[in-house]
């Protein structure tokens, strides 16, 4: 659903107390709902929301072989027991501002229409750029990469994956090409457990292109035809194309194992009033929300890197 100016603004207003632009919980899904529909990613990984800005999100288990056989009039004491465990969160707060002038809303085509659009494409913007830092965020960046200021807001999930999941480095291995061999060697890594129809190969457009070409080449070479499943599915796992995911990089698992925690604590301030805004004409908004990218089971993820 998407969430229109008018819900934006609802709960707004335009002096500088503390809760100024402070959305209603309803409100703060459906704008939280708006930013994840923004990516082909967002759609598909795990959203919690959760009061407090740190705090546990609980995940629960079930060990395999738990039935015993029966005995008739017979207990004999055996519980079959879930197994409980946590994944600690603690979200970053982050904003968006950005600023309108008066003269555009007056001549506009869209008249105060343009306003909502303005916004929603901020919206949007705010879904991707948020992707993008929880996968690629790193709070050990240097000061001299480019994104610094970007990046080093919070560690994202492809950090996390190398700390702590499985990992096949491709750097030595038929020089970081793109093979069939390459998607089967990361699959020996996963443990087979969560080998069970769920996983994806999260890929950039431009790697997903780069398997294609491998493809292309190997069926002029041997003369044979074009496997079409294979190329969107490599191994029988369906490839899901993220567009900031790092060409050289490759995650396997089921994206529903990937968790963004955000807060209710989502609050959109607009303001026409102060001497900057009078003296400048213009409107100015900003978006501030909480949020943290945390991962269920490194154990259920493999990254691939090294990737040429």
């Amino acid at each position: 659903m998407t969430l229109t100016n008018q819900q934006i603004m609802k709960n707004t207003i335009t002096t500088a107390g503390i809760t100024a632009g402070l959305l209603n919980p309803e409100q703060a899904m459906k704008f939280i709902q708006q930013t994840f529909e923004a990516t082909p990613l967002g759609g598909m990984v795990r959203s919690v929301v959760r009061r407090a800005k740190t705090g546990e999100v609980d995940k629960i288990g079930i060990g395999s072989r738990v039935i015993r056989k029966k005995t008739e009039n017979t207990d004999d004491g055996y519980r079959a027991k879930p197994t409980f465990g946590k994944i600690e969160y603690a979200t970053v707060a982050v904003r968006l501002p950005w600023e309108i002038t008066e003269e555009s809303l007056r001549e506009n085509i869209e008249g105060q229409n343009f306003e909502e659009i303005v916004t929603n494409l901020m919206t949007r913007q705010l879904g991707v750029d948020l992707e993008d830092l929880r996968l690629n965020g790193d709070t050990a960046t240097l000061d001299t990469d480019p994104d610094y200021d970007f990046l080093k807001i919070n560690d994202g999930w492809l950090k996390q994956l190398n700390n702590g999941s499985h990992v096949e480095d491709r750097t030595a291995k038929e020089a970081g090409a793109t093979t069939l061999a390459m998607f089967y060697d990361a699959l020996k890594q996963l443990p087979d457990k969560y080998n069970d129809g769920t996983l994806r190969w999260m890929m950039s457009p431009s790697r997903k292109q780069t398997w294609e070409l491998y493809l292309y080449n190997q069926a002029i070479s041997n003369g044979g035809g074009l496997n079409e499943s294979l190329m969107r599915a490599p191994a029988g796992i369906p490839i899901v194309e993220v567009p900031r995911m790092p060409s050289s990089k490759i995650v396997l698992s089921n994206p529903k194992n990937l968790i963004v925690v955000n807060t209710y604590d989502v609050r959109i301030r607009k303001t026409t009033e102060g001497q900057e805004a009078i003296m400048q004409d213009k409107r100015f908004y900003v978006v501030h929300l909480d949020d943290d990218p945390i991962i269920e089971e490194l154990d259920a993820c493999v990254l691939v890197k090294g990737l040429m």
